[in-house]
């Protein structure tokens, strides 16, 4: 081997070798930011979890505390107050119970995707927070809350589970909390759509034909239903994600408010 050649050899061998160094170095850091991203909102999932705080006011009585007899069982709220206090875009608490889906959402109708690519404390993150559509308010007919799909299952990136069965059958209700109520939803369909489907754009049923035509046409093209059937006035939620290798499939997990 001439000499031109071993210095050639030599300047390739260390090229690979800084290109390997280098690749690793990214996938290190992607993983370093999806797990500190995980453990960011396990954060704030245990904030919520704490005990919320009720002022008593001081009297001058004497108070006798007298055990409740038969008295029914309170249901645990969760803590939102300190998340509302943090960032005033936070709206409400989504949570799966029994899946990895348990999330704070937040609202900006000023500025749509603020929360596409940015966490619950401005900073920029490739996960960003699960958010509700620009065009819902709290009254809307049908709430469209949207949520990566991420590769490491956090975010909605378990929602593809419910493409099976008996996933749905185990797991079919929906929770969502605000700081006036808990609301609980059943899922009745799942669907494969393109970001342009006309359920987008199906906030306020303008009356009831229009609700049963927006149901109608939604079952027509899911791909499970359930035997639940919404009711106009019944309030819908959706869940939004990515699906498959293009741009601009989505999947919707749809479900309406229960009566309970």
């Amino acid at each position: 081997m001439t000499k031109l050649k071993k210095i050639s050899f030599f300047l390739f061998a260390l090229l690979l070798s800084a290109a390997v160094i280098l690749s690793g170095c990214m996938i290190w850091r992607e993983i370093s930011n999806r797990q500190k991203e995980k453990e960011d909102f396990d954060v704030l999932a245990q904030i919520v979890k704490q005990p919320i705080e009720h002022e008593l006011e001081s009297t001058d009585e004497t108070v006798i505390e007298v055990e409740p007899v038969d008295a029914e069982p309170v249901e645990q709220r969760r803590n939102l107050a300190p998340l509302y206090a943090q960032n005033s875009d936070f709206l409400g608490w989504l949570c799966i119970p029994g899946t990895e889906i348990d999330y704070p959402v937040m609202h900006t109708p000023n500025d749509p995707q603020k929360y596409l690519r940015q966490n619950f404390d401005g900073e920029y993150s490739s996960s960003g927070v699960p958010f509700l559509d620009y065009q819902c308010s709290m009254n809307s007919d049908n709430l469209i809350i949207y949520g990566h799909n991420m590769g490491n299952g956090t975010m909605f990136g378990t929602l593809k589970q419910y493409t099976e069965k008996d996933h749905l059958a185990e797991y079919p209700i929906i929770e969502w909390e605000t700081a006036e109520d808990c609301v609980r939803y059943k899922i009745f369909a799942v669907a494969y759509v393109q970001k342009t489907d006309d359920w987008y754009d199906f906030i306020d049923a303008s009356d009831s034909t229009d609700f049963y035509t927006q149901i109608s046409n939604l079952q027509c093209k899911a791909m499970l239903t359930t035997d639940v059937v919404p009711v106009y006035g019944q309030q819908l939620l959706t869940l939004s994600t990515c699906h498959g290798s293009g741009r601009d499939g989505r999947l919707l997990v749809i479900a309406v408010q229960t009566k309970s």
